[in-house]
C-alpha cells in the first residue's frame, strides 16, 4: 500500500509541477486562456501518470523515468534562467 500511496504522490507532484510551469507562462503571457490550456493539460498528466503508476510498470522503472522528468525540469529552469540573465 506504501509504494502505491508514493506513486500516486510522485503522479500529483508531476501535475502540480505542469500546472504551476503553465499557470507562470499564462502570467507572463498575460493570457488566462493559457492557463486554462495548462490545467487542462496538467489534470491529463495526473491521469496518464496515475495510470502508469498502477500497472504493472516495476518500482525502480517509475522511480527512474520520474527522475528523469525531474531532470529535464531543472535542466529548463537552468536554461530559463542563463538565458534571462541581466
Amino acid at each position: 500500500m506504501a509504494r502505491k500511496l508514493r506513486k500516486k504522490e510522485a503522479a500529483e507532484m508531476l501535475g502540480k509541477m505542469v500546472k504551476t510551469f503553465g499557470n507562470t507562462l499564462g502570467e507572463i503571457f498575460d493570457d488566462p486562456e493559457l492557463r486554462t490550456s495548462a490545467k487542462k493539460f496538467a489534470e491529463s498528466v495526473v491521469d496518464a501518470a496515475a495510470k502508469v503508476v498502477q500497472s504493472r510498470v516495476e518500482d525502480d522503472e517509475v522511480r527512474a523515468k520520474f527522475r528523469s522528468v525531474g531532470e529535464a525540469a531543472q535542466t529548463l529552469g537552468k536554461s530559463l534562467e542563463e538565458h534571462f540573465k541581466d
